[in-house]
């Protein structure tokens, strides 16, 4: 299998209480050092630019494992959080929410949160960031659209 190449443009105006911008083909946005740090908090911060790579790598997976699947998707949410503490080091814990047509069996609602679990073990990313011991963790929901959870 060939590799791949990202190339990624950054600009930066000032001292750290300056910004930046980092441009790539489908990505443009702001950048700053956190006030936290003594920056101007002006932009997304490094640890935001992580946790969307691995939430977006995470989420599009699933999509194509639902999407495999033909699995009646209604909808599918997700909210991503990351913590980083002396005790557990760096980790992030993804929750998404599949929502399946109000007409999905049993068979596609446990289909589903496979997918949700299968979906952990595919995403490069995450493989990445796990290989530089970065934890992380899921914790999936599946309903269907009358409002049955699962």
């Amino acid at each position: 299998m060939a590799g791949s190449k990202t190339n990624v443009k950054t600009v930066w105006n000032g001292n750290t209480k300056g910004t930046g911008k980092i441009k790539a083909d489908r990505l443009e946005t702001n950048i700053a050092i956190p006030e936290s740090l003594g920056g101007s908090g002006e932009g997304t911060e490094p640890k935001e630019l992580l946790v969307s790579s691995a939430a977006a790598c995470y989420s599009m997976t699933l999509v194509a494992m639902l999407e495999t699947r033909k699995l009646p998707v209604a909808e599918l949410t997700m909210k991503s959080e990351a913590t980083n503490s002396k005790e557990e080091g760096f980790k992030i814990i993804h929750y998404p929410y599949v929502i399946l047509s109000a007409d999905a069996t049993e068979e596609q609602i446990q289909a589903a949160n496979r997918a949700i679990v299968a979906a952990d073990k595919g995403c490069a990313i995450g493989n990445m960031l796990k290989k530089a011991e970065v934890q992380i963790d899921f914790e999936g929901k599946v309903s269907v659209a009358s409002g049955k959870e699962n």
